[in-house]
């Protein structure tokens, strides 16, 4: 090889070397202090975009959850209210048969009657219930249950006041307008809303557990893409590490060969 003043090629191509080398170290640092893999769009610019919808799809399944856990409360809102109008309703039963009694006197069918009138004023008052505002009866709901919005539950609508035996308890003016078989209607009535109410909230409990199975998958899909892993960028921090000493080591001589050619002009 020609010995030469005016182009250093083997400098040159040692400053390539080490500016490669340190970009990779920089990026390496960049990697371990944030913890992601992907700083730049540069670095993967398709795992970016998709990391992107996986990190979207899994708030949308946090945020449908959450929705979920609201629904379920105002399902045992729901129900508490329809379990204290079973509650009523049931002593309605009872002052019906004590009503019947034919050794009670006018005064006690009286006081019977007076109860009677403030139960029924309690049925509407549980029928007219709310949660957060919402009409808790005679109210039909629709919860979405995917982050897509693609799978819904819908809560079906309540009617206590529009129950047969609920009507017939309520627009009794005393106990002996109203039969037995009117309070007993109205029990069933309860009863069914009841059972159809917990058949909601244990598929809304499903479809919850569904869905954190789901997020925690995504986050983990997520985590793949994004996420640096510490104890292989640990070791390519090193291996570049080493690239830039030794490239600095190696750009220091090849400045300094240039000097050859000045001892042969001595």
């Amino acid at each position: 090889m020609a010995v030469v003043i005016n182009t250093n090629t083997t400098a040159t191509v040692a400053s390539n070397n080490l500016a490669a080398s340190n970009s990779m170290l920089q990026k390496s640092l960049n990697r371990l202090s944030s913890g992601s893999k992907i700083v730049s769009p540069a670095d993967d610019a398709g795992g970016l975009a998709v990391s992107m919808k996986l990190s979207a799809a899994a708030k949308r399944s946090g945020a449908a959850n959450t929705n979920i856990g609201n629904s379920m409360s105002f399902l045992q809102t729901q129900d508490g209210a329809l379990k204290v109008a079973g509650k009523v309703l049931d002593r309605v039963s009872e002052l019906k048969t004590l009503y019947a009694d034919p050794t009670k006197n006018s005064t006690d069918l009286a006081n019977y009657d007076a109860e009677f009138t403030q139960l029924k004023a309690q049925i509407t008052s549980i029928a007219a219930e709310k949660f957060n505002n919402i009409n808790v009866f005679n109210n039909a709901l629709t919860t979405q249950v995917s982050e897509d919005g693609g799978q819904t539950v819908s809560l079906s609508n309540k009617n206590l006041t529009g129950n047969a035996g609920v009507t017939a308890v309520t627009g009794a003016a005393n106990l002996g307008a109203v039969s037995l078989d009117n309070i007993k209607t109205a029990i069933e009535g309860v009863a069914t809303m009841r059972a159809t109410n917990g058949a909601e909230q244990s598929r809304l409990d499903f479809a919850g557990e569904l869905l954190t199975i789901n997020k925690a998958n995504l986050e983990a899909a997520n985590s793949r893409i994004i996420d640096v892993d510490v104890a292989s960028e640990s070791t390519q921090l090193a291996r570049w590490n080493t690239l830039v000493q030794a490239g600095t080591s190696m750009l220091a001589q090849a400045n300094g060969s240039s000097q050859t050619a000045l001892s042969l002009l001595r």
